[in-house]
C-alpha cells in the first residue's frame, strides 16, 4: 500500500443515492458531486451516483462542471458559483444549467447565452433565510419579470426556482418551516406572473431526510451521499440507512520504546507517563489531518484503538501504543464506515469539535483515492 490511502466504496454510493430517493420518492434527486465529491473524487462518485438514480448532478464552480462533462456525463447538471467576471457561455454550450440569483447575474447569463447563441437553462434562486446567495423577497417580483421577459425572447430558459436551508440538521428548529413559507411565497409570486417552473427544490441532506415538507420537486442531496449523517440530531449514519463510502487508511512506519516523562511532537504537548513504545504514522495535516486533533484524534491498529499523541505535524503523527504488540508496517485504520470497529468521520469531527464534511473534504491531493466496487 502507499504511505496514506484513502479507499472510496462506489457501491455505498449507488445504495446511498437509492436510499435518498426512497426519503423522498415523489421527487427528483440531486447528487451533489462538489468539491471533489467531498473529497471522495467528483468524476467516479458522478458515475455511481447516476447508477443509483440520481438524476440531476449539482457543482459549484464552473470548473467542477466542465471536469463533470468532459467525463462524458450528459445529464442535467446545475452550477450555481460563479464569478461576475467568468464567462459561462462554455457552460451554455456544454448544456450546464446556471443558477441566477440578481440581475447581475441575469445579466452575465444573457451574455453567455449570446456568445453560444443558444439559450441558457437556468434556475432563479430566492434568498428564503439563509443569508448567502439569492434574491432578496423585496426584489423578487423584479427578477422573476426580467427573467420571464428574456425567456419570451429567446435568451433563456427557465427550468426552476430554489433556494437553501439553513438548520435542517436541527429537527427541532423552528427556522425550516419559516423558509418553507418564505418559499411558498416566492413561487406564489411567480405564478402570479405566470412562471411555474418545472422544478421547485429547496431541500438539502438534512431536509431530504427529516423534513419531508421540504422536498417539493426535487431534493438536492450531498453529504448523505456519501453515507455521512448532516449532523448528531438526524440520526448515525446507519441509523438512517446510508454507508460511509471512505475508508482512511496508514501504516505504521517506526515503532521505538521511549522511557517515562519522555516529550513526544512539537511543543510537547504529550509526555509518556511511563515507558511505553511509540508509533509513528507518516500522515499529517499537509495530507488533510486536523491540527486541532492532537491529543485527540482516534485511529485503529490491529483492532486496538489509540489517539495521536502530541501535536499533529505536517507528514506525521505519533501515537502511544503502551506495549501492545505493533511492529513497522501494520496496517493503521485512520477512519471509516465503523464496521470493524474502527473511528468514523463522525468520530474525528466530534475529537476536533467540526463536522464530518470538514474531515472528508479536507483530505489533501497527497493522499491517493482508490475507487472500489461495480457502481
Amino acid at each position: 500500500m502507499t504511505r496514506a490511502q484513502a479507499d472510496v466504496n462506489l457501491d455505498a454510493i449507488a445504495h446511498n443515492a437509492m436510499r435518498l430517493r426512497s426519503a423522498a420518492p415523489d421527487s427528483r434527486l440531486m447528487a451533489v458531486v462538489k468539491a471533489d465529491g467531498y473529497g471522495h473524487g467528483m468524476v467516479p462518485v458522478a458515475r455511481a451516483a447516476r447508477a443509483g438514480g440520481a438524476d440531476y448532478l449539482g457543482v459549484a464552480l464552473p470548473e467542477e462542471a466542465v471536469e463533470v462533462r468532459e467525463s462524458g456525463d450528459n445529464g442535467p447538471l446545475l452550477c450555481w458559483l460563479y464569478p461576475p467576471s467568468a464567462d459561462l457561455s462554455g457552460l451554455v454550450e456544454r448544456r450546464v444549467e446556471l443558477s441566477v440569483n440578481g440581475p447581475e447575474a441575469l445579466h452575465q447569463v444573457i451574455a453567455a447565452a449570446r456568445t453560444a447563441d443558444r439559450p441558457a437553462r437556468i434556475h432563479l434562486k430566492i434568498d428564503t433565510g439563509l443569508g448567502r446567495s439569492g434574491s432578496p423577497m423585496d426584489t423578487w417580483a423584479e427578477l422573476v419579470a426580467s427573467a420571464l421577459g428574456t425567456q419570451a425572447a429567446g435568451a433563456v430558459e427557465i427550468v426552476g426556482i430554489w433556494s437553501h436551508l439553513a438548520s435542517s440538521d436541527e429537527p427541532e428548529s423552528p427556522v425550516t418551516d419559516r423558509q418553507v413559507g418564505v418559499f411558498e411565497e416566492a413561487l406564489a409570486v411567480a405564478e402570479s406572473q405566470g412562471l411555474v417552473p418545472e422544478l421547485r427544490h429547496l431541500a438539502n441532506s438534512g431536509g431530504t431526510l427529516r423534513h419531508p415538507q421540504t422536498h417539493f420537486d426535487m431534493v438536492r442531496c450531498g453529504i448523505s451521499v456519501y453515507g455521512l449523517t448532516p449532523g448528531p440530531a438526524i440520526g448515525t449514519s446507519a441509523g438512517l440507512g446510508l454507508i460511509p463510502a471512505m475508508t482512511l487508511t496508514s501504516e505504521v512506519a517506526l515503532v521505538k520504546r521511549v522511557p517515562a516523562a519522555h516529550g513526544v511532537s512539537y511543543g510537547h504537548r504529550y509526555r509518556t507517563r511511563r515507558s511505553t513504545q511509540l508509533a509513528l504514522i507518516p500522515v499529517g495535516y499537509a495530507d488533510g489531518l486536523p491540527r486541532s486533533g492532537s491529543n485527540r484524534l482516534p485511529m485503529m491498529i490491529n483492532g486496538e484503538r489509540f489517539t495521536v499523541a502530541g501535536t499533529v505535524a505536517m507528514d506525521q503523527v505519533v501515537v502511544d501504543i503502551g506495549d501492545a504488540p505493533v511492529r513497522a508496517g501494520d496496517k493503521v485504520h485512520l477512519f471509516g464506515p465503523g464496521s470493524h470497529g474502527e473511528p468514523t468521520a463522525d468520530d474525528w469531527a466530534a475529537a476536533c469539535a467540526t463536522i464530518n464534511y470538514e474531515i472528508v473534504t479536507r483530505l489533501g491531493p497527497r493522499t491517493p483515492r482508490r475507487h472500489l466496487g461495480g457502481a
